[in-house]
């Protein structure tokens, strides 16, 4: 049963990740706003939530339910949220070194992978059907 609110929860959080980002396509002006929009509410609602709802917190609520908003809403809406949330426990926690690391490791490493995913792709489909702007990306 975990598993199904787990699923609820990502399908929802996709398709509201979505719709955020078609309604900022207007605004984006060559920058990815939505997305630092979308990352920075997942962030929030994650450290929120997660944080209102621990056991013997103001307001306590069952397992599923935590799973179903963490790891299910905000894991759809966007991984960046439990990014966050790991690296802001490991700075409480006097692990700065660790979350630096965790920082800079993780924001190079994705931004090389999806670079070299494009580059991948760029080579196997033809040129013009690669997404050449964020509308496309989302569109198909």
């Amino acid at each position: 049963m975990t598993y199904l609110w787990i699923a609820i929860g990502s399908a929802l959080g996709g398709v509201l990740r979505y719709a955020m980002t078609r309604a900022t396509l207007g605004f984006d002006h060559g920058f990815p706003f939505g997305t630092v929009v979308i990352n920075v509410l997942g962030s929030f609602t994650i450290g929120y939530f997660g944080t209102l709802t621990l056991h013997g917190g103001r307001l306590e609520v069952s397992d599923n339910v935590r799973l179903f908003v963490m790891v299910g809403i905000c894991g759809g809406f966007t991984t960046f949220s439990s990014f966050s949330l790991q690296t802001f426990d490991l700075l409480r926690t006097g692990a700065w070194g660790r979350a630096l690391v965790n920082v800079v490791g993780s924001v190079v490493l994705c931004v090389g992978a999806v670079a070299v995913g494009h580059m991948v792709a760029h080579h196997v489909v033809a040129r013009d059907e690669v997404a050449q702007n964020s509308k496309d990306e989302y569109t198909g």
